[in-house]
């Protein structure tokens, strides 16, 4: 496999002056937003849906050498509710651009093979949320990006029932009902890299609960590149599952915790920028016996101090990645995370 896909990780942010400037200053300005992508064009959102996963939606496994979504399939532009609600749930591979504001009630199921991607800067699914994959119909090689979830009534993204290679990227997640992007019930090789999450507290969980053994060896899920920015909890919340890499994320501002290792899970936690985080990771959490964590190479700016436990296996032996050094997370993240970026 290649260390790095077609187009690469930089490749995802916008190449813009102001991007640049941001990354090279060094100063508090690092923390604003870079300037928007570029508008769309046909050419531009071909190349969009092209871009290729990388950490564990990438690796070959479960019949699937990668994530593709539905490249596979013809484009369809979607403005309705009901068009989303109807082109998710076809058995058929699609890449669905959604076009502006769109207001759906309730969880839609996804089915396999499906690119689900923001037209611009201003692509919104509001009120209700997506489940990826029901009970006798897989959530599969599914890319959800660019796009913006708000006010949900469950959750924003469910991805479950077993979904394997899903690759969520550049989204922005707030002010949902439950969780904002829950993995769980058995649903394995999942990259969610470059999103940013606020205004809520229960973030990402990853495992079904206490009780639901059957996610041993699964999970196994990458956490790359995202803000979560003011979020209580749950940056991840981990049962059961290993490895679990989580690199090169900015934490702010998280009341409660940042990640939690429970019920013998396996966690790297590597690369990432704490700040005002009293908890940054913990082994074990409430109720919940302790999991495992590894942690390296990260900046704690008043913040605590992390808990580890034990050895947890080295997603390398997966994947391979590069990790930015932890101090110039910041920046980074600023200048690409969330949507509009790519």
């Amino acid at each position: 496999m290649p260390d790095t896909p077609p187009l690469s990780r930089r490749g995802l942010l916008a190449t813009t002056a102001a991007s640049a400037a941001l990354l090279a200053s060094g100063t508090a300005a690092t923390r604003a937003f870079a300037a928007p992508a570029p508008a769309p064009t046909p050419q531009r959102l071909a190349a969009l849906a092209a871009q290729s996963a990388d950490g564990f939606a990438s690796v070959p496994a479960l019949g699937l050498t990668t994530t593709t979504g539905g490249i596979a399939g013809p484009t369809v532009t979607l403005t309705t509710g009901a068009q989303l609600a109807d082109y998710v749930n076809r058995n058929s591979p699609y890449v669905l651009l959604v076009s502006g504001r769109i207001e759906i009630d309730g969880m839609l199921t996804v089915v396999a093979n499906k690119s689900i991607l923001g037209v611009g800067s201003t692509a919104e699914i509001t009120g209700g949320g997506l489940q990826l994959g029901s009970t006798t119909r897989p959530g599969n090689n599914v890319i959800i990006r660019n796009i913006r979830f708000t006010h949900a009534s469950d959750d924003s993204v469910s991805v479950t029932n077993r979904a394997h290679h899903v690759w969520i990227d550049h989204c922005d997640f707030s002010q949902g009902y439950d969780g904002l992007l829950d993995v769980k019930r058995e649903s394995d090789y999942v990259t969610i890299s470059w999103n940013r999450f606020h205004d809520h507290s229960k973030t990402c969980l990853l495992g079904h609960n206490d009780g639901y053994t059957a996610d041993r060896g699964k999970l196994r899920v990458t956490y790359h590149h995202n803000f979560f920015d003011g979020t209580d909890q749950r940056h991840p919340r981990v049962r059961f599952a290993e490895p679990v890499h989580v690199y090169n994320n900015h934490y702010r501002n998280n009341r409660l915790y940042g990640v939690a290792s429970t019920e013998n899970a396996g966690v790297l936690v590597e690369g990432n920028y704490f700040e005002n985080v009293p908890h940054p990771i913990y082994s074990g959490y409430d109720d919940s016996g302790p999991g495992r964590v590894v942690e390296r190479n990260n900046v704690y700016v008043n913040s605590g101090a992390p808990e580890t436990l034990g050895t947890v296996v080295e997603p390398r032996t997966y994947y391979a990645y590069t990790l930015d050094a932890a101090s110039s997370v910041p920046g980074i993240v600023a200048a690409g995370v969330g949507t509009g970026r790519i």
